[in-house]
């Protein structure tokens, strides 16, 4: 069986919704694993120790139709590591749209990576809401995918898979527009000042 190294790419790794679903899916995988916070820095280690593994999953949310600055920076040192039998790369993503298909350009974006630095690609799940989904009673639905990348991780064979609430865009919209408004009430934001332009007292 082989060794899987679990990156947690978010800026916000250690209360981040990425280290939530990284958990799940280690409910589901019977193999070796370690796990790496990109914040932490020390990527030059850690991409040492990715040279003992066989399987590597990065998991990130969609940062601007791409990879967040932090796992960008890790891609960079990986890149720049000696392997023997470089590990397969997997990919577990989130986004805040609904639609999973809004994951699509970060995944080609790491796909181009491996391409380019002679890493094997190997599965990917989308998850759309995924800022949301593990708090409502659709949870069960990403668990179930979960299970599946973990399967296709553990066994070695690729697997793409999706998964979103299943709820039409205005109910979903509206749903998100309410969660928002309670944030900004619990930090003292009206609905205009978060609808305002002018940011930190710049210039509009």
């Amino acid at each position: 069986m082989g060794r899987l190294m679990i990156v947690n790419g978010s800026p916000r790794a250690p209360r981040s919704n990425s280290k939530q679903y990284a958990q799940i899916f280690r409910e589901f995988f019977g193999g070796e694993v370690f796990e790496y916070e990109v914040t932490k820095r020390q990527h030059a280690q850690a991409c040492a120790q990715a040279a003992g593994c066989t399987d590597m999953l990065l998991v990130f949310p969609l940062y601007a139709d791409g990879l967040p600055v932090t796992l960008m920076h890790f891609l960079k040192q990986l890149a720049q590591q000696e392997f023997q039998a470089p590990p397969t790369v997997h990919m577990l993503i989130n986004c805040g749209f609904l639609e999973p298909r809004q994951n699509d350009v970060a995944c080609d974006m790491v796909r181009l990576f491996c391409a380019q630095h002679g890493f094997p690609f190997g599965s990917v799940l989308r998850v759309g809401s995924g800022e949301a989904i593990l708090t409502t009673p659709f949870a069960g639905l990403v668990k179930r995918k979960l299970k599946k990348l973990a399967q296709a991780v553990e066994g070695g064979h690729p697997y793409s898979g999706s998964v979103t609430m299943p709820l039409p865009a205005w109910l979903y919209v509206r749903a998100s527009a309410g969660y928002w408004l309670q944030y900004g009430a619990k930090n003292g934001l009206g609905k205009e000042q978060m609808a305002a332009m002018q940011i930190e007292g710049g210039a509009e």
